[in-house]
This record gives C-alpha cells, sequence and structure tokens, in this order.
C-alpha cells in the first residue's frame, strides 16, 4: 500500500481544493493507497471544513507544533503503507503519479526516495533574471532518468511529490527526533529554512540505497505572485543556504568552500557587477546563507 501525506499550514483554499481533486482524480483505485492530511497548526481547524469523504482511508490529524518537520514526522507515524508519497499543498499530480511511483519503486530496488518534474504554473510570469533561481522554488523539468548514491544536490528529490521507502522514512524520523539540530532543518512560521527535503532524502544514501529523479512523475506547481517577489526569494535564498551546509555536515560530509585567489575573485565581484541589481541582490543573500552556517558548523565543531 502506498501512503500519501499532505502537510498544510493556513492553506490557501483554491490551491488545496486543486490539490485534492488531483488526489481524487488518480488512477490508482482507493483500495491500494491511504491519505493522510496534516494540519499543522491552522489558524481554523480543517477537519470541519474538508469533504474526504470521496476516499474511504482518508483522514485528517492535527499537528500542533508548529513546523513542516513536526508535520512530516506526524505523517509517517500515522501511516502503514510500504511507500510514502509526501505532497504539498500546491501541487496538482498527473492521473497517474501513484501507479507511476509504485512501478518505479519496484523497477528499482536500489532506490530509497525519488521523485519528478515540478512544472510551475504562475499567477504572474516570472522576471527574466530569475530563471537561474526557480529551481529553489522546487521548479525542476526531469528530462532523463538519473540516480546516484552520492550526496547530490543536483538530483535530490525535493518535497513536492518526493516517494520514499518506509524504512528510509522510519529511520528518518527515529533519527530526526533525537537531534534538535535536525528539527530546526525546515520551515517553521514565517522561517525560510528549506533543508528538511534534502535531510530526508539524503537518509536513503545514510542507509546505502539511492536517491534519484524520474521524468515519467511529473506534477504543476502552482506559484503565487508573491513567490516571485524579490524579497521573498532573497529571504528563500539565504534559508537554503545556510541549511543546505548543515544537512551535510549531520551525516559528516560537509567541506567548507575553498577561498578563491585574487584575481579569480576579483573577476567574479567584476562579473557580478554587470549582473541586474536583483541578481546581485540574490547572490549577496546567498553568502549571507552560506556565512551564517560555516559560522554555525564552527560553534557545533568547538569543543565545549
Amino acid at each position: 500500500m502506498i501512503s500519501v501525506i499532505l502537510c498544510t499550514h493556513n492553506p490557501r483554499a483554491d490551491f488545496l481544493a486543486r490539490t485534492l481533486d488531483s488526489l481524487r482524480m488518480q488512477d490508482l483505485p482507493v483500495a491500494q493507497w491511504e491519505f493522510v492530511l496534516v494540519d499543522n497548526h491552522s489558524r481554523d481547524p480543517l477537519s470541519a471544513r474538508l469533504d474526504l469523504s470521496w476516499h474511504p482511508r482518508a483522514r485528517v490529524v492535527r499537528e500542533d507544533e508548529l513546523g513542516l518537520t513536526p508535520a512530516r514526522l506526524r505523517g509517517i507515524a500515522e501511516t502503514s503503507g510500504e511507500l510514502l508519497v509526501f505532497v504539498d499543498d500546491d501541487n496538482i499530480l498527473q492521473p497517474d503519479y501513484l501507479r507511476t511511483a509504485a512501478t518505479l519503486a519496484v523497477e528499482n530496488p536500489q532506490l530509497g526516495c525519488w521523485g519528478g518534474s515540478c512544472i510551475g504554473e504562475f499567477e504572474t510570469p516570472p522576471p527574466s533574471w530569475a530563471a537561474p533561481y526557480l529551481c529553489y522554488l522546487a521548479i525542476r523539468e526531469t528530462t532523463r532518468f538519473t540516480w546516484a548514491n552520492e550526496y547530490r544536490y543536483d538530483i535530490v528529490p525535493t518535497g513536492a511529490g518526493m516517494c520514499i521507502r518506509r524504512h528510509i522514512a522510519e529511520t528518518y524520523a527515529r533519527e530526526t527526533k533525537a537531534s534538535p539540530l535536525r528539527r530546526e532543518l525546515d520551515r517553521k512560521g514565517a522561517s525560510l529554512v528549506s533543508g528538511g527535503d534534502s535531510d530526508m532524502a539524503f537518509t536513503a544514501i545514510d542507509q546505502g540505497l539511492g536517491i534519484g529523479l524520474s521524468p515519467r512523475l511529473s506534477l504543476r506547481h502552482l506559484m503565487t505572485k508573491g513567490r516571485l517577489e524579490l524579497a521573498y526569494l532573497e529571504r528563500l535564498m539565504e534559508g537554503i543556504a545556510s541549511s543546505a551546509p548543515l544537512v551535510l555536515h549531520v551525516r559528516g560530509a560537509y567541506r567548507p568552500a575553498v577561498t578563491p585567489g585574487r584575481i579569480n575573485r576579483w573577476l567574479s565581484a567584476y562579473r557580478l557587477s554587470r549582473q541586474p541589481a536583483p541578481v546581485r541582490r540574490m547572490e549577496a543573500a546567498r553568502q549571507r546563507g552560506e556565512q551564517s552556517a560555516a559560522q554555525k558548523i564552527a560553534s557545533l565543531s568547538c569543543p565545549a
């Protein structure tokens, strides 16, 4: 059986409705999957205003500890399927998503965690300067099957549509509950720290399996106008840049960046100075995040 876990906090009603419709339209019979919606401390409890009667094994559970990580841990604990599929409240799954996820699980026993394409659907077109940064909004098109048993951010699945085997998810849950640092690697309230997806996926590598992406899996990721505003993208970049090194640090895989020579630093600064102002601000945010991570790791590495 597949367990579908949808974690949400104060969701936008029309986006959540479309997400639920895409689950209701799955071509995998409902007898072969269960559905748990984790209401993560929403202002107005969702259980009273959602109709999930179309699915005999669907239910809403309330998690009052704010944060995406506590919500995911609750979802793992509340489900029983051997394959878990995480869905965000702004994801529109293609109708064969769950069936394909199950097929890939059988065809690829070497994988512990995998995902696919996340195609952006925008309320307003993104500005041209933002194209290199859309991947940080979990927007990525996968054109060929790729997998590895290395800590690679270029192919790590995002939480949007992530498929993960239960024993990997339970290992992640057990280790995260025992680690205050790992519990702080993902979003909580207004924070845009975003390392929890990678932390969960990389647990597969810790356990001797691989991670991968398949073009046979696809979903649409709904993007509000606000998520394309420069101020939001700056905060997102800083949050990701500060959490990504910590995800590697907790598994002993973090390597500090090599400081380039004076000429290379000058050339990089010159090239950046010729970029549009939003790009310069985004790269400054990246640098702030990386510096924050380096300071955090240094403090963790120092003896008490």
